[in-house]
């Protein structure tokens, strides 16, 4: 899946670019323990570090980082970011903007505060038929905000950038978003039509079941050496 980044050339020298989301994985993950002792179980247990499905999601895609340091205090949102004004017409310059909140209203994660707006200097166009889905970083609670989940037909459109809204979590926090920082994960989606088909186990089915499980559960790693695709480089 070819994917193909452009940016304002008077700002090409001082933005982080978009990363494979497997080079953004977060400290807490690499620092977690293999296992850890279960009360319940009466002896060690895997963590999710363990665990394909939990590991591939946060590493499938890619990521698109913070441009620049953002210092957030109660009600206060400040940064110190000296780059070329922008050679495009309309082009933003700031790393961050608003939604008020008024926009959101009715929905469950409304808060009554304004959202922010992540600004995205990099436009990103995708092969025929497919389109970008953005959502939050998978798995990262630890962010003190949460990324609303958009879709963008990024074959058609791929001239302008893609921003990213994020309603606040904390509003006490108060610290520094560091230049770097994960603000949306995205990844290429087929609008391919779905055709959903249901059935019931024929005895080859419930037979392949029974055996999946009993293998699953006798023997550790199943999933991964038998039935985990190889990701590309």
């Amino acid at each position: 899946m070819r994917i193909v980044f452009r940016c304002d050339p008077a700002l090409a020298e001082h933005l982080p670019p978009p990363v494979p989301a497997r080079a953004g994985l977060p400290d807490w993950l690499k620092a977690m323990p293999a296992k850890a002792f279960s009360e319940s179980h009466g002896r060690d247990i895997r963590t999710v570090k363990q665990c394909p499905p939990f590991v591939d999601a946060m590493t499938h895609g890619f990521l698109m980082p913070l441009p620049c340091d953002v210092r957030i205090e109660k009600d206060k949102v400040a940064w110190d970011w000296e780059v070329p004004a922008p050679a495009t017409s309309g082009h933003p310059r700031a790393p961050l903007s608003f939604h008020v909140a008024e926009q959101f209203a009715g929905a469950p994660f409304a808060n009554g505060r304004s959202a922010l707006k992540f600004n995205s200097f990099w436009t990103v166009e995708l092969e025929p038929g497919w389109s970008l889905f953005a959502t939050h970083p998978v798995n990262r609670d630890d962010l003190p905000f949460r990324l609303l989940t958009g879709l963008v037909d990024s074959d058609r459109f791929q001239d302008g950038g893609i921003n990213f809204p994020a309603v606040w979590l904390d509003p006490d926090f108060t610290g520094v978003l560091p230049k770097g920082m994960p603000v949306a994960q995205c990844f290429p989606v087929s609008r391919a039509s779905l055709d959903l088909v249901c059935e019931s186990f024929d005895p080859v089915r419930q037979a392949a079941y029974a055996g999946t499980v009993a293998q699953v559960m006798k023997t550790p790693g199943v999933y991964r050496k038998q039935f985990r695709a190889k990701r590309g480089d």
